[in-house]
């Protein structure tokens, strides 16, 4: 599950040229926020209305809760048969399946299949049980999933296995927008779909786009702002939802190889070309942690990160920010 970990600043537009339009709406089950920036009103609406248009369009192609969706054929037919599936559905799949094998499953794309045990309503009184635990992800491993690019087929092998792509698609949805508005030459904008971010451009007065990344130590404040050199920005945060148990803190994010809920981690957020990318990163660094989680972004040098743990300890890649300490 994604939060808004990350509040854009906007800075005052004086009589600039170009104008910037902003609209919220609900889509793929979470918030999009979408900017425009051009050069009259009119213009920056027609743009935001072909955002819109757009995620729909990816929302009904890889939902995994709408039954009408090529990834709901998928999930229906585990076990039974390959199911024949778009050119763009087959590559976000192949692209997830690498995410997978690259962070040794703390991202896995068959995660939807995960028996929901652990809850973090205020409900839960004790652990569940080990035995439990492992249950909960016997259906969960991208290793049974087969993928023939021939037929462009995708095949779960297991009978209730599933794939989702929950906020990688949110990414990938809001990297889509981008391409196209720079395709259509709208020079500036962010389409930010539930904290995954992907901007282009400058303001109006040629000042970069900022964001601000929460405090997870303390919700109602910021802990930096930073400019968006890059283009995207997404944090996975474990502050709003936990539970602790023995003095130990277990966030919601699972590590689907093990069922476990991730420790040790309240905030991870990754800056980079892609929030497809990004996404995936931000989600297997929470799980993996600092050091192997450091060492994955090695394999992606495009990609910054900053760290936050459980005490409040900030740690950075590629990224400089003034504070290194929390309260």
């Amino acid at each position: 599950m994604k939060y808004l970990p990350l509040i854009l600043f906007f800075l005052s537009l004086g009589t600039q040229a170009q104008v910037l339009r902003k609209r919220t709406t609900l889509l793929m089950g979470g918030r999009f926020d979408i900017t425009i920036v051009a050069k009259d009103s009119l213009t920056a609406g027609q743009n935001i209305d072909t955002c819109i248009k757009e995620i729909s369009r990816i929302e009904y192609l890889i939902s995994d809760w709408k039954p009408q969706t090529q990834v709901s054929e998928v999930n229906r037919n585990a076990g039974i048969r390959p199911v024949k599936v778009s050119p763009e559905v087959f590559a976000l799949t192949r692209r997830a399946i690498r995410l997978s094998k690259i962070t040794n499953g703390a991202f896995d794309i068959s995660f939807a299949a995960m028996d929901r045990i652990w809850k973090f309503d205020g409900s839960m009184t004790a652990m569940p049980t080990p035995q439990a635990i492992k249950k909960s992800v016997e259906k969960v491993g991208y290793r049974n999933i087969i993928l023939d690019s021939k037929n462009s087929t995708v095949f779960l092998k297991r009978k209730g296995m599933k794939i989702g792509f929950g906020a990688l698609g949110e990414g990938y949805a809001a990297d889509r927008c981008r391409d196209m508005m720079l395709a259509k030459g709208i020079k500036a904008g962010i389409v930010n779909g539930s904290g995954d971010m992907s901007t282009w451009g400058r303001q109006p007065d040629g000042s970069p786009w900022n964001a601000g990344i929460t405090n997870p130590m303390r919700e109602d404040t910021i802990f930096a702002v930073v400019p968006l050199r890059q283009s995207a920005v997404v944090t996975s945060g474990s502050y709003e939802k936990f539970v602790v148990f023995n003095g130990k803190r277990y966030a919601h994010i699972i590590n689907p190889a093990t069922g476990y809920p991730a420790t040790g981690t309240s905030s991870v957020t990754i800056f980079g070309p892609s929030a497809e990318v990004a996404n995936g990163l931000s989600t297997s660094i929470m799980v993996l942690g600092k050091i192997k989680g450091f060492n994955l972004l090695k394999k992606y040098p495009q990609y910054h990160c900053i760290l936050i743990d459980d005490k409040g300890k900030v740690y950075t890649k590629g990224v400089e920010v003034k504070q290194y300490a929390l309260k």
